[in-house]
């Protein structure tokens, strides 16, 4: 199976680092999910900034529907690959 990666798109750096969290505890994510800041286009305000939380998911073991569901939890979506 090919390398499965899931981006999880949310509004700010608490609410990514929230889903982190419960990325361990709901889903049973060993590796630490990456956060990455991403700045909006033409914006260089730091508030004007989405954050993603990437999951590692090689064996394809995770639903993204459950994933898109925690991040709707904290206004956030799950980015189609």
């Amino acid at each position: 199976m090919s390398d499965v990666r899931h981006v999880l798109v949310l509004p700010d750096r608490d609410s990514a680092e929230e889903v982190a969290e419960a990325l361990a505890e709901r889903f049973g994510v060993t590796e630490e999910p990456q956060l990455v800041r991403d700045a909006l286009a033409g914006e260089d305000d730091a508030e004007d900034a989405q954050w993603l939380v990437v999951v590692e998911d090689p064996a394809g073991i995770h639903d993204p529907a459950k994933l898109d569901a925690l991040a709707d939890e904290y206004e956030g979506w799950l980015e189609a690959e």
